[in-house]
């Protein structure tokens, strides 16, 4: 049964349909939505990383020059989970990027910074020879290396990063989170058959770019954008390609994104999936009924 010390948490890969189920079941709940969403926390960018309409915590917080942190964000995140909490209103958690999703649940061990410098010099590492990137990670760190693909170019300069301040990326993210929340919570999985997922997301992707989304990346890259900000997906491809090329790379860079996600959702203990193929009114009234 949920009470006023409980935080419900709602995963999902894009496109799943988290942010109407969310919202729909804080009003339910007599809560609000706290976003754990990596991009969305950025300003100016409401169409192409999906921001809600209604006013929703820690999304749109910070300009795009700004240099987010898993770090910053935490202590957003949970000081907004305590006020909540404190108000006798329940936090619904709700995100599909899993580090965030992660620190703002639990007490992480959050990595150092890495020296100045050193994301640059390792991005044009990597992207000079990527082999030799993973082979210089590998005689650095051998256990991240044994767990990131030579080809995710993110993580493996990450991990890179890291080990020139001392840490790694394996012992982060192999921590298991979840069972030493914060608070008590209730973590759903919102899941949605892959075709139909593929389906939504060229729809909503069509629908970005009729919006005016290729405006709105050709704004955001013609003012002052931090390194982390210009990874958002679709950003540089919506302002360079001709329109039918910039769809197609979005839509292409969506589905491997909701992939990953949903392979990461499966892997959260004690996570209880719910069918999300229908409106998202029924998909919060099955969570609320659970919490009852």
């Amino acid at each position: 049964m949920i009470t006023s010390e409980h935080v419900v948490a709602l995963f999902g890969p894009t496109a799943s349909g988290k942010t109407a189920v969310a919202e729909l079941l804080a009003d339910r709940l007599g809560g609000a939505v706290v976003s754990a969403d990596s991009m969305q926390a950025y300003r100016g960018v409401p169409l192409i990383t999906a921001q809600p309409e209604r006013p929703t915590a820690l999304v749109a917080i910070w300009p795009l020059s700004h240099e987010g942190s898993v770090g910053e964000y935490a202590d957003l995140a949970h000081a907004e989970i305590d006020r909540l909490l404190a108000a006798g209103r329940v936090p619904v958690v709700a995100g599909g990027t899993g580090l965030y999703f992660r620190a703002a649940l639990a007490d992480l061990e959050i990595p150092p910074s890495s020296p100045p410098g050193a994301r640059q010099r390792w991005e044009t590492a990597y992207d000079a020879d990527p082999a030799a990137a993973h082979a210089e990670l590998a005689e650095r760190d051998p256990e991240a290396a044994a767990v990131v693909h030579r080809n995710d170019r993110r993580r493996v300069v990450r991990a890179l990063e890291l080990t020139d301040a001392g840490a790694s990326l394996r012992r982060a993210d192999s921590r298991l989170w979840s069972e030493h929340t914060r608070h008590p919570t209730r973590i759903f999985g919102l899941d949605v058959p892959a075709g139909v997922l593929e389906a939504r997301i060229a729809d909503r992707t069509r629908g970005m770019l009729a919006a005016g989304a290729v405006d709105e990346a050709r704004r955001a890259l013609a003012g002052d954008i931090s390194p982390t900000a210009r990874q958002m997906l679709g950003l540089t491809e919506l302002a360079s390609l001709e329109p039918d090329e910039a769809l197609e790379a979005l839509i292409v860079g969506t589905r491997q994104l909701a992939a990953y996600q949903r392979k990461w959702m499966r892997r959260i203990p004690a996570i209880e999936l719910i069918d999300a193929d229908r409106p998202p009114e029924h998909v919060a009234d099955e969570i609320a009924s659970r919490l009852a």
